[in-house]
């Protein structure tokens, strides 16, 4: 995941901070030195570093700092606000008109994921209860127009297409005509992209610009690029005029520079991220909840947010209800892990929980681990899964070898189930109720054994 080397330095940054009981001002130097080495080192824009030093620097040595009872814990809330202001303080919402129809233009150079993050935000908009509309203006790349029609397909929304022989800006106008006489709320543009920025693509652009009244425009620019994707951005404003970035393969092990310099350098806000491959991996951009991860501190309200979009209510008051009384089964287990799945999977679950960073260095947790689960659970007959107490050694030989694996591996799960119905009958207690703490939570259970 984007950051995690920068979040583990930082960490043990502040660690040393906290360890401290009264701070000098050399000490914060120190530190901040360390800051702006890892800075550096995510691929962070220089002139970006050095003033956020200086910002944190100026404030951090100050008299309300250093006589404070917990210095420590201060010039981390510092860092963490200037990250905040980094990113834009505030989160920037997709402007769509009220009233007729909203035209937005997506472009950005080939391979950054531009056709795929078009039909997410497709995706989103559905979501919100409005009537979108794909236009494939992307007449070069081959089959990019195929590739946009299954996308907007699995989506549920309809694809605007006139195949490669018109000129885009003829695509465009005809797709606007079309979405006035079908009633659609919201044009999206995908627009070709190219390896490199050339001054046809540009024209190209403009040329839309001029002949159609675009709303929104939006560059999507691929995260490992680190200060190319900022120097992308710088270009496209340039050119062209960008209203918002959409930062692409967040999830990769990309040393995250690019969403810590986009805002500083282009003062165009970030509207979106992608977290994943999956159409339903676009994640709205909270800066405030950007910098909780990268020091550390977990992403509480993003969690709740996945759980609350992906878990079913009903099911998920049933399954506390057993949870309190220790009335689960492996039925249920196997729910738990296909709810984790919609989430995201169990490490970027983890991942959000606060302090939990820090403690998975270094374990290899792969979702693919609990297919070894499921098929042990699957070679199961229905009666032993939903009633595991008639599950007798004899049982246990035949669930084995039907599912491939040694003898050990299914005591080894039905450890974890009679440590997991204990573990959760406690947590269920504990959670029940507490809205201010860890709210939404209370509705989504981690799997036995974790």
């Amino acid at each position: 995941m984007a950051f995690d080397s920068l979040s583990e330095k930082l960490q043990n940054v502040f660690r040393n901070l906290r360890s401290k009981g009264k701070l000098t001002e050399a000490d914060v130097k120190a530190a901040l030195k360390e800051v702006k080495m890892a800075l550096l080192e995510a691929d962070v824009n220089f002139k970006v570093v050095k003033n956020f030093i200086k910002t944190v620097q100026e404030q951090a040595v100050g008299q309300n700092v250093m006589n404070s009872l917990t210095p420590g814990q201060m010039v981390i809330k510092i860092v963490n606000d200037e990250l905040c202001n980094l990113m834009g303080s505030e989160t920037t919402e997709l402007k769509l008109n009220p009233n007729g129809i909203t035209v937005i233009m997506m472009c950005g150079l080939q391979g950054a994921g531009k056709t795929t993050m078009t039909a997410k935000i497709a995706g989103k908009l559905k979501q919100k209860g409005k009537k979108p509309l794909l236009v494939a203006c992307d007449i070069y790349r081959p089959a990019a127009i195929e590739q946009l029609q299954i996308n907007g397909k699995k989506q549920g929304v309809e694809v605007f297409s006139m195949g490669n022989k018109h000129k885009p800006v003829n695509i465009a106008k005809a797709a606007l005509e079309y979405a006035e006489k079908n009633g659609f709320q919201v044009v999206i543009l995908d627009t070709a992209g190219r390896l490199h920025i050339d001054e046809n693509m540009m024209e190209e652009l403009q040329e839309i610009k001029a002949n159609v009244t675009i709303d929104q425009s939006l560059l999507v620019v691929d995260a490992m690029t680190g200060q190319d994707a900022v120097n992308v951005a710088e270009q496209f404003d340039q050119k062209v005029g960008i209203d918002g970035v959409i930062l692409t393969k967040l999830d990769s092990d990309t040393r995250g520079g690019a969403a810590l310099s986009i805002r500083a350098v282009t003062g165009k806000p970030i509207l979106y991220v992608g977290v994943g491959e999956k159409l339903s991996d676009l994640e709205q951009f909270y800066p405030d909840r950007m910098a909780s991860r990268i020091l550390g501190m977990g992403d509480i309200l993003t969690l709740i947010d996945k759980a609350q979009a992906e878990i079913d209510e009903d099911k998920a008051k049933e399954m506390e209800r057993k949870f309190r009384k220790a009335e689960f089964n492996f039925e249920d287990y196997l729910d738990q892990l296909n709810q984790m799945k919609k989430m995201g999977g169990i490490k970027d679950i983890l991942n959000m929980m606060p302090g939990m960073s820090s403690q998975l260095k270094g374990m290899d947790i792969d979702d693919d681990m609990f297919k070894g689960v499921e098929s042990i659970i699957f070679s199961m007959t229905l009666e032993e899964r939903r009633n595991p107490d008639i599950i007798n050694p004899s049982r246990k030989r035949r669930i084995a070898k039907g599912a491939g694996v040694d003898i050990g591996e299914v005591n080894k799960l039905m450890k974890q189930f009679e440590q997991g119905k204990k573990m959760m009958k406690q947590m269920s207690g504990m959670m029940n109720g507490r809205r201010g703490g860890l709210g939404g939570l209370s509705k989504f259970k981690l799997p036995f054994g974790f």
